[in-house]
């Protein structure tokens, strides 16, 4: 049996330096030390033998088992180190080869559009105000010379939230809100998002607006008239014609709404234009005293205007886009383009 057990011993040892992959190894120690393997079988023979050379059998029989168990333990840590580097190899990094671009985001079109219109006025010593999306009804049309009973309400669709609250129909309560908190000279930008329940090819529920106010001693309407001049030829370009059109808004008077010619077809007509030439792009006008006595301002000592655009429509008409609804689809094809 000590004989039978040594043989038995090379040959695993033997079969071990043979193996060139981790299934054969794991063959051999299933062969081998298995339940019902070579090994196994002999160890079941001890009760065979004299009961005096069972101990030295039984010793010699555990070291077998261990080296042979330590031996195939050994060949698969090599084996798995020979195939780490293999894989290594095989995916190495060539540094020399172009490193690979990263795909970079741009900003929404909106937003670029709403950063141009502010940055013109920066430059004439605008600042930027913000207030709440959800706005109390005095804010959003007692304030501004539009009481409950007000025919003018019906001019503007609005959500309402209950009796007192709204989501805000436009940004003018911003400058209710700093007018409230701030004496004169106010010369400030409201932009911000807006609602309205509306939606078609050109309106949607949701849109952004910014709204400008400029109040201070003896201020005119040509004040207002160059200042949107100047707004209008950095955006649209110095030779865009722009024409004043008298209109009404209840917060203002006078009124007035700001056309220029047709970006689309330069004033020779289309689908865009109505045919007309010409397109609406904002709504003005002095700031009612009515207005200035809700906030606490002297009518008499103080004079301003006012004046608001949809940032949709000005991105419409810069960019050559017919339906507003691409803003919001959030397809990439679209959006790639800015």
């Amino acid at each position: 049996m000590k004989d039978a057990l040594e043989n038995l011993e090379r040959e695993a040892l033997s079969e071990i330096e043979a193996a060139t992959s981790k299934e054969e190894l794991f063959d051999i120690r299933t062969r081998y030390l298995g339940r019902k393997g070579l090994l196994t079988g002999v160890l079941r023979k001890l009760k065979e033998v004299p009961p005096d050379e069972r101990p030295i059998l039984g010793e010699r029989s555990n070291r077998a088992k261990e080296l042979i168990a330590r031996k195939i333990d050994e060949a698969l840590e090599l084996c798995e180190a020979q195939s780490r580097s293999e894989r290594l190899k095989s995916g190495a990094l060539d540094v020399t080869l172009p490193g690979r671009s990263i795909r970079r985001g741009s900003l929404h079109p909106i937003t670029q559009t709403m950063m141009e219109i502010c940055s013109i006025f920066f430059d004439l010593g605008f600042s930027i105000e913000e207030g709440p999306e959800v706005e109390l009804d005095y804010y959003n049309f007692e304030a501004l010379n539009i009481p409950k009973d007000h025919p003018a309400r019906d001019m503007q669709d609005t959500f309402y939230i209950d009796d007192e609250k709204v989501l805000r129909t436009h940004t003018s309560p911003v400058q209710v809100r700093t007018m409230e908190k701030q004496r004169p000279p106010v010369r400030i930008l409201s932009p911000g998002k807006v609602y309205r329940p509306d939606s078609d090819v050109s309106h949607t529920p949701m849109f952004h607006q910014v709204e400008g106010l400029l109040v201070d001693r003896s201020i005119t309407f040509a004040d207002l008239k160059g200042t949107l001049e100047y707004f209008l030829h950095n955006m649209f370009g110095s030779d865009r014609s722009i024409r004043f059109r008298p209109s009404f808004f209840p917060f203002t008077e006078p009124s007035a709404e700001v056309d220029i010619r047709c970006v689309i077809c330069g004033g020779e007509g289309c689908r865009v234009c109505g045919n007309g030439g010409w397109l609406e792009i904002l709504g003005c006008g002095m700031v009612d005293p009515a207005v200035f006595q809700n906030v606490g301002y002297d009518p008499e000592e103080f004079t301003g205007f006012a004046f608001g655009l949809g940032v949709e429509r000005i991105a419409m008409l810069k960019y050559g886009i017919s339906d507003i609804r691409l803003f919001f689809e959030n397809d990439r094809r679209f959006l790639s383009q800015f």
